[in-house]
């Protein structure tokens, strides 16, 4: 009777371990080695810094050559890895074509959201959006860590966003503010 009611326990205390360890909510961000800003970096801190993180939810992070790699890396952090939102970031550069790949890589990402049902958060600085090195470098912090906790925001605070609605809130640069018809 000893040995039953001993296997009783041991299983009870197995069950009990897994109701009390729900799996992590997973954020996933991929970045790539062609930007000349650790964006993904500046991502994994913002989302270091949110409420839950290590408990609520985890980070699974991912980095491709360049920007028209993010598609196939965003839709492998949802189909393979179980990542409930993808945090998508890149740069392109000052030509022409650089223009015209960034719109072919976003197009992809939004095919990538509509193939998984899952938002994938599209964050492209342009190498031209700045000529000042330094003020370039602080639209790619600024934008990379706005967009993580959006993508945080979008998870656990949608309220969050709700506040902000036709505010003109802006990532990277400073926010344009409202527009009223008086």
């Amino acid at each position: 009777m000893g040995k039953k009611s001993e296997k009783k326990s041991k299983k009870g205390a197995k069950s009990k371990k897994r109701r009390d360890s729900a799996p992590l909510v997973r954020i996933g961000v991929v970045d790539t080695m062609f930007a000349r800003y650790d964006m993904g970096q500046a991502a994994r801190d913002e989302l270091a810094a949110c409420a839950g993180y290590g408990d609520t939810f985890t980070v699974i992070a991912r980095t491709v050559p360049g920007f028209k790699d993010l598609a196939v890396a965003a839709k492998n952090l949802i189909e393979r890895d179980g990542c409930s939102i993808v945090v998508a970031l890149g740069m392109p550069g000052k030509a022409p074509i650089d223009k015209q790949c960034a719109h072919e890589a976003a197009q992809g990402l939004m095919l990538a959201q509509l193939l998984t049902s899952t938002p994938i958060l599209e964050v492209f600085v342009h190498e031209d959006e700045a000529d000042d090195p330094k003020i370039l470098a602080s639209v790619f912090e600024n934008r990379s860590r706005k967009h993580a906790r959006n993508a945080y925001w979008m998870l656990f605070e949608p309220e969050q966003l709700r506040r902000r609605a036709g505010q003109g809130v802006r990532q990277g640069f400073e926010d344009a503010g409202p527009l009223t018809l008086r």
